[in-house]
């Protein structure tokens, strides 16, 4: 049997590594069940650099190195892969995740060392490259989901891999390959709420896989149906994802007894205290069940004996209890009041909201379906059942202006919240990279890779795809919009107006479709 060497590159270097890659740990129970041999190497966690890096490649002779993650984790999967074959010339290189899926001939293109790709979801995908690899071949074309390279230099992109659709047949994350007690217990601490803040033993969890919003910012990571394959210009297929008019979703979701039984296996093997739901959007779930799904989640989290005991008593939450609290996300037009409070009575604490914003014209363009009624009501609705609503936001976005900018500021007031609203950004994937993608490029001079490089979590800004305001004035006007400075945003339309001779009483954009967007001001 193979031995299989995952490598989890580092996610985010301004941050402390929080949560276990739930892909890899999953791949790494499948292959492990399959009898290969297992090994996991954490950079993410452990941070060593390239010279433990090296001694980990070099301690054994590896027949597969596997590597995956998101977009911006690129840096590191260059390094590490670029020291892999040096190191292992022999070894089968494979990249996988969105980082690949997302832009597959590129990746290929700038990442020589990697052999094969695979493409969208890899639960059955890898085990065949595993097989091949054990069979002595490296008939990579033959396994569905892969990108390879032919002789010429240039690629094989294999047909597309069907999703999984029974969830359930997936084994139990493999968490105990990775540095649970040294690294991610001594992370757990989520400071959206005071049971998050208090967390001491966190695991996430992912419940569902697919979202049924288009959201154009957004990467569903191929896994929820958006994914297919078109010719370009040289006649070659390529993976394409969600483009204007053209949105497919495929809703796929574990049943409620598989959640629980992986939560109540997560309490007695690891004896956590908190589980995080990665789920793009919890509520999409419930939706498409029929209003089913989480209250069953919730009515066995209670028979389980998942249920913080304080709940279940009815007394205030003292030094002592027992019990696991849990966090998701949810979206403001699918939540309901009801269900919101059957969330709290199983232990659910706080619940993330893509608001984005709260400007209607913004809103409009973003393919949520949410408005800044539904969004105002979801905040209070979460805060009366006692779960803390945590609202994320976003500036920069294609219609951005000054009006947009002032709903949000009055929105906070409303809500009585602070908020620093993350950037815009591209992602490769998502709708408005494929729309903005020549632009995105000139940015970088031509470079779509340094812009791959660039790429962080948001809090930075990279390539700007506001048609208003460059990125000067992002950051200037977010700033400007934390502390509340409606004086100095005044003053700088002004400026902005003459700068792009608009004047006063005509709306404040360069927005081309501003007219059907109802703007005022």
């Amino acid at each position: 049997m193979a031995k299989v060497l995952f490598v989890n590159p580092v996610v985010r270097e301004e941050d402390q590594p929080r949560h276990v890659p739930y892909g890899i740990a999953l791949l790494a129970a499948i292959a492990d069940k399959r009898g290969h041999l297992v090994q996991v190497y954490d950079e993410n966690a452990w941070r060593k650099g390239a010279d433990v890096q090296a001694q980990v490649f070099e301690a054994d002779a590896w027949d597969v190195i596997a590597l995956g993650g998101m977009t911006t984790a690129y840096g590191s999967v260059k390094e590490l892969v670029a020291l892999a074959r040096q190191i292992r010339p022999d070894a089968v290189i494979v990249l996988g995740g969105g980082i690949l899926t997302s832009l597959p001939r590129e990746m290929m293109t700038w990442l020589p060392a990697v052999d094969v790709g695979v493409v969208g979801e890899a639960f059955e995908t890898f085990p065949e490259i595993l097989d091949m690899v054990d069979a002595g071949k490296r008939d990579w074309p033959s396994i569905d989901g892969t990108i390879s390279r032919r002789d010429d230099g240039g690629f094989v992109l294999s047909p597309p891999r069907a999703l999984l659709e029974d969830l359930d047949t997936l084994p139990y994350p493999a968490w105990e390959m990775f540095p649970l007690e040294e690294i991610y217990f001594a992370n757990s601490q989520v400071l959206y709420s005071e049971e998050g803040m208090l967390a001491s033993r966190r695991l996430d969890i992912n419940a569902s896989y697919g979202c049924s919003l288009i959201c154009r910012f957004c990467f569903h990571l191929g896994l929820a149906g958006d994914m297919r394959y078109e010719k370009d210009a040289a006649g070659e297929d390529n993976v394409v994802f969600d483009t204007p008019g053209t949105y497919t979703r495929d809703i796929r979701y574990h049943s409620p007894e598989y959640v629980v039984k992986l939560a109540q296996y997560a309490r007695d093997k690891f004896n956590v205290n908190f589980i995080g739901f990665l789920d793009e959007n919890l509520m999409t779930m419930d939706v498409y069940s029929g209003r089913k799904w989480m209250n069953e989640i919730c009515r066995l989290w209670k028979e389980g004996g998942l249920q913080p005991s304080y709940l279940r008593d009815g007394t205030k939450r003292g030094e002592t209890w027992t019990g696991v609290h849990w966090s998701g996300t949810s979206h403001a037009t699918l939540c309901t009041p009801e269900v919101l409070k059957e969330m709290r009575s199983a232990g659910c604490s706080h619940l993330v909201y893509g608001y984005e914003s709260f400007a209607p014209h913004i809103m409009k363009l973003l393919g949520k379906g949410a408005t800044p009624k539904t969004n105002i009501r979801s905040f209070f609705w979460t805060l009366e059942a006692d779960i803390r609503p945590i609202p994320n936001q976003i500036i920069g976005f294609p219609a951005e202006d000054f009006a947009s900018i002032r709903q949000n500021m009055e929105a906070w007031e409303t809500l009585g919240i602070m908020v620093k609203p993350f950037f815009a950004t591209p992602y490769p994937g998502s709708e408005w990279f494929h729309v903005y993608r020549k632009s995105i490029e000139a940015q970088y001079g031509g470079d779509l890779e340094a812009f791959v490089l660039d790429l962080g979590d948001a809090t930075k800004i990279t390539a700007t795809i506001s048609h208003n305001f460059n990125t000067v004035e992002l950051l200037g006007l977010r700033e400007l919009m934390l502390t509340r400075d409606s004086k100095r945003i005044d003053e700088y339309e002004q400026i902005w107006r003459r700068n792009h001779a608009i004047p006063e009483g005509h709306p404040s954009t360069l927005y081309k479709d501003a007219a059907e967007l109802d703007l005022a001001g």
